[in-house]
């Protein structure tokens, strides 16, 4: 089992679920380091998109992800359905990407 089905439904249609596994959860918490934030500064004043926080919050992203599959299969888990992705900030400048689902064992419908 290398790799584990993601979404965001309850439900992952074809497959029916055999076991909940219980509840996983993957976090990152970010900033933008000085040369970051001077990148972002330059092309806030410019206008348009601030590339340089959007680049980090999709690496965030990927990494809470990535944090949520490796609990699901530490519990044995093939699926992780009704996934939730937050986003917050908790002090000022970090941010707190959270990824929270369902790990489940599924097996295809017959």
């Amino acid at each position: 089992m290398d790799e584990i089905m993601v979404v965001t439904t309850p439900e992952l249609p074809g497959y029916r679920v055999k076991k909940v596994l219980g509840i996983v959860t993957g976090l990152t918490a970010r900033t933008r380091g000085v040369g970051g934030k001077i990148i972002a500064g330059i092309q806030g004043a410019l206008g348009g998109e601030v590339s340089a926080y959007t680049n980090e919050m999709m690496k965030a992203r990927r990494e809470a992800l990535e944090r949520m599959v490796s609990e699901a299969k530490a519990l044995g888990a093939n699926a992780v359905i009704g996934v939730d992705l937050e986003t917050s900030e908790v002090f000022e400048g970090v941010v707190l990407i959270s990824a929270t689902g369902t790990a489940v064992l599924v097996e295809k419908e017959e």
